[in-house]
């Protein structure tokens, strides 16, 4: 199973007091960035967070999953019809997201 549009548009909905947030396709799913940093996947309709330590403290009891087969595990965010909670995890979590990988650039010769 594949994440749902309505539900993208719904979480995208839930974040949308955040400047910065945007989204990329990958194989039906989803990856959501926040200021340029992978926050969260959406997967199969769920919500999966990074698992730094900011989100672990503000989600203690959350269950931790994969997003696919063979992947980490991220932290389930059962959480999300509070708008007002998934705008403070955001912002708690940013600091602590790895800056992105920086794309080799190509050698001349």
């Amino acid at each position: 199973m594949s994440t749902s549009k309505e539900y993208l548009n719904f979480i995208l909905e839930q974040l949308s007091g955040l400047d910065g947030i945007t989204h990329k396709q990958m194989m039906g799913e989803y990856i959501i960035y926040f200021r340029g940093r992978i926050a969260a996947y959406l997967c199969d309709d769920r919500l999966l967070i990074k698992p730094v330590d900011a989100a672990v403290k503000m989600m203690p009891d959350a269950r931790y999953e994969p997003p696919y087969d063979g992947a980490k595990d991220m932290l389930l965010c059962d959480n999300v019809d509070d708008r007002d909670f998934l705008t403070a995890l955001f912002e708690a979590i940013y600091p602590e997201l790895p800056e992105p990988k920086k794309k080799p650039s190509a050698k001349r010769k």
